[in-house]
């Protein structure tokens, strides 16, 4: 009986210890308010360009206007007048992007769009039965309002190297990420769909440099987004002009 009372008491005192440190391990970044409208770069042929998913997408601890959404937006009008509207949510996990972002995104009859959410599954140990259906209703629901759009889904960015998490925890949510993000490539393959890899191209980068961090230890700063940058503008460049027609 000793025994286990001492082991129930270091087991408390580790979980005091870990739930202290994520609480002040860093200090708070707000979201930015960022613009909720069209927004339009270049000039060409038209396409409609939708970016949805979480606080990575509305660039939170970094510069939005040289974020994800933006920089994406800008390579896509070198070759077109590209109108981006983002409907992405600080915080958002997958079931939010099917409940609260999906009409807002077909609302604005999308050429393309990315998905970028996942991270916040692996913080809130979502259920990837969970994920895998708000995801899969989500591209179902897109293609259904137009079969020529492109899709592409980054799935999480690799959270093993996040700083404000701390061990083991920071392990576990690394493993984590390979198994949600195994979720997401099934959908891209049985939907003919476009990943990009931003875990697996980037995780190593972002675990040897925490200055690609922000000051909360948590979201990348805008040093951070300009690694992510080339690997997403790459994917959606794979997706136009490979991605096949979703029309039956």
């Amino acid at each position: 009986m000793t025994a286990i009372l001492i082991f129930v008491g270091l087991l408390i005192s580790f979980t005091i210890i870990e739930f202290l440190f994520l609480k002040f391990n860093g200090d708070p970044v707000p979201p930015p308010d960022i613009p909720r409208g069209v927004t339009t770069y270049g000039e060409g042929d038209p396409l409609n360009y939708v970016v949805m998913g979480d606080s990575t997408a509305v660039g939170q601890g970094g510069d939005y206007t040289t974020g994800i959404a933006t920089s994406t937006a800008r390579h896509l009008a070198t070759a077109k007048q590209v109108m981006m509207t983002n409907v992405a949510v600080s915080g958002a996990r997958a079931k939010d992007v099917f409940e609260k972002q999906l009409s807002d995104a077909i609302k604005a009859k999308p050429d393309v769009v990315l998905i970028i959410v996942g991270s916040n599954d692996i913080t809130h140990i979502t259920k990837t039965s969970s994920i895998k259906q708000s995801i899969t209703k989500t591209v179902t629901q897109l293609i259904g309002s137009n079969c020529e759009v492109k899709i592409i889904l980054t799935g999480s960015a690799e959270m093993g190297a996040v700083p404000r998490l701390p061990q083991p925890l920071r392990f576990v949510a690394g493993q984590r990420v390979k198994v949600v993000n195994s979720i997401f490539k099934e959908i891209v393959n049985t939907n003919q769909l476009t990943f990009s890899p931003i875990a697996e191209k980037t995780g190593e980068t972002f675990k040897k440099d925490h200055s690609l961090f922000a000051k909360d230890n948590f979201h990348p700063n805008s040093k951070g987004y300009d690694v992510w940058i080339p690997v997403i503008s790459t994917s959606l460049d794979e997706a136009i002009t490979t991605q096949p027609s979703h029309c039956k």
